[in-house]
């Protein structure tokens, strides 16, 4: 996925479950928006299925550092980059 791609669907996301429109990028999505872990539960679901794989332990865990727009696409941007890093190294690929 694309920088802009992510940036689109996280978007959509923020409109049709959290009903927040536009959020700003950089805005404290806890201050702004009143974004809690509930929410943010609901986020790390949403991600799962945008990269059509389950989150490890330590994946959610770093998830409790992000603040903003921005923060997310950082994420899910980094976490698909390592997915498709391992997917195409060939010591992964099964007979």
């Amino acid at each position: 996925m694309t920088r802009d791609e992510i940036r689109v669907e996280i978007i959509r996301v923020f409109n049709e479950l959290f009903e927040i429109e536009n959020p700003g990028n950089d805005d404290d999505l806890r201050e702004a928006y009143e974004f809690d872990s509930i929410d943010a539960i609901e986020l790390l679901g949403e991600i799962e299925i945008m990269l059509a794989s389950p989150l490890t332990q330590s994946e959610k865990k770093k998830a409790m550092e992000i603040r903003t727009i921005n923060d997310i696409i950082d994420y899910v941007e980094s976490l698909s980059l390592t997915r498709s890093k391992g997917s195409s190294n060939p010591g992964n690929i099964s007979p």
